[in-house]
């Protein structure tokens, strides 16, 4: 028996069970914060598979730490497992709610989650067998889609003591990538005004929705004056009630992104000022709730490279013709030319444009352009050196955050891609845990990137996780 065969075995003997798992997390499609029942399954799968289990941890139900084992490494495992609000969806190639306006889990992390879950429980096995030294710990995050969970679970300290994490995000592709994300701030602004009769004296009234309005005029004359890879977007979420009565209370919700962290700061600080001058021009008061912060993520070439070979070893998927019967129905709900688009877009080899579903492990990627998005592993990835790679769970052409992801997650392209993810994540945890050469690699990397710029919790003091800002569904 050679070294992973166990962990490999683990996974195939208990890939019923993971897929059982998966499509549960996937019927409850739980939003952020309120993933209430898909923590406690992952809890009960992890406890029976001998690792010890905290709940609750950074001051959110649905977040924990299951860990097991002892000494160095520690070895980090991230997990996901909220869905988006909307996306309800049948596992069929149209558009066809479970139940219409339902959340869905059209980012597949019914399907992350449960393979973070299986890499750690993979790479016990083969550790308990062997009775090599270490640590093995699988981080439940709640909440990432509103980038709340592992910034909280950061705060907290919850990643302090890993030597290194390795994660994986649904896709339409094998590949690993270098690309970064963006660092943001979800803020609320909230402007307190003076009702009146809006026709028979207006002049006694102090409209907060004047106030909201004139905000967001001066954030869109701001964005001139910005860096071209910054982002601002905002939604009103009150604008009073009804037109004969001039509003003393409105709301609106922003996020801030940039490239850097240093550059989110500035550009939120200069929006802060811009509402001081709203308020200012209408005689209103207003406050500030920072909801949550994030950093970029910051790529670990050494822990990448890593995972792009153990990526070669387990080998891309093979999809039945069912399956493929599948992707070319479902192929009919895109406008013409987006596969091809987000293809080039993303630098794709011109075998892939043919395909389907993606079934090779497509090059090895070392430049490190940031993307639009922003994810919470940020926070992770400024703490300890964290690896991240896509595996192909859906249909090339797939929109992020859709239907057809969702449609995709709950049947067997998703299963068979989690655990393709599972095993990358467990050998590539193997190969880590029995060679310190590899995690001093991804160390000295690390800390020659952050040397200068420590990590530091964006989330001020006595901010707590917002949980009473859950969608009611």
């Amino acid at each position: 028996m050679k070294a992973g065969d166990s962990a490999l075995g683990w996974i195939e003997r208990n890939s019923a069970a993971l897929i059982e798992l998966s499509d549960k997390i996937w019927d409850y499609a739980e939003v952020g914060l309120q993933e209430l029942r898909s923590a406690a399954d992952q809890e009960q799968f992890l406890r029976a598979q001998g690792f010890e289990v905290r709940s609750g941890v950074a001051g959110m139900p649905s977040a924990f730490v299951a860990s097991w084992g002892k000494g160095r490494p520690v070895v980090g495992f991230l997990g996901e497992y909220d869905s988006l609000p909307g996306l309800s969806q049948k596992t069929v190639p149209v558009k066809d709610p479970v139940q219409a306006g339902k959340p869905g889990h059209g980012c597949g992390h019914n399907l992350l989650g449960v393979a973070g879950l299986a890499g750690a429980c993979a790479l016990k096995a083969e550790l308990e067998l062997s009775g090599l030294p270490g640590t093995v710990r699988y981080h439940g995050s709640p909440a990432e889609e509103t980038l709340v969970g592992k910034v909280f679970m950061a705060k907290d300290g919850i990643f302090d003591d890993l030597d290194v994490c390795l994660d994986w995000h649904p896709g339409a592709a094998n590949v690993v990538r270098n690309g970064s994300s963006n660092a943001m701030n979800s803020v609320k602004f909230t402007f307190h005004g003076r009702t009146a009769h809006a026709a028979g004296d207006p002049h006694h009234g102090r409209s907060a929705l004047d106030a909201v309005e004139l905000m967001n005029v001066g954030a869109n004359y701001l964005r001139e004056h910005i860096i071209e890879k910054a982002r601002i977007h905002y939604v009103i979420t009150d604008g009073g009630g009804e037109p004969n009565v001039v509003p003393a209370h409105a709301q609106v919700w922003y996020y801030v992104r940039a490239p850097e962290r240093a550059q989110v700061e500035e550009i939120y600080a200069w929006l802060r000022d811009i509402a001081k001058g709203a308020a200012l021009m209408t005689q209103t008061t207003f406050d500030v709730r920072l909801l949550a912060g994030c950093y970029n993520y910051l790529p670990n070439q050494s822990l990448n490279r890593l995972l792009h070979r153990t990526m070669e070893q387990v080998g891309p998927n093979k999809w039945t013709e069912e399956e493929l019967e599948f992707a070319r129905k479902m192929n009919e709900s895109f406008p013409a030319g987006q596969k091809e688009a987000g293809l080039r877009a993303s630098k794709a080899p011109p075998e892939v444009f043919s395909q389907l579903i993606n079934d090779t492990i497509l090059p090895y990627r070392d430049d490190e352009t940031p993307g639009g998005g922003s994810t919470d592993v940020g926070d992770v990835s400024w703490i300890t050196p964290t690896g991240r790679f896509a595996a192909a769970t859906g249909v090339l052409g797939q929109p992020g955050h859709s239907w057809q992801v969702a449609a995709c997650s709950g049947m067997s392209i998703g299963h068979k891609g989690m655990l393709m993810a599972a095993k990358i994540l467990a050998l590539a945890g193997l190969e880590l845990a029995t060679n310190p050469e590899e995690v001093s690699k991804a160390r000295e990397e690390w800390a020659g990137r952050t040397k200068d710029r420590p990590y530091k919790t964006p989330i001020p003091e006595g901010i707590t996780p917002p949980l009473d800002q859950l969608p009611k569904h």
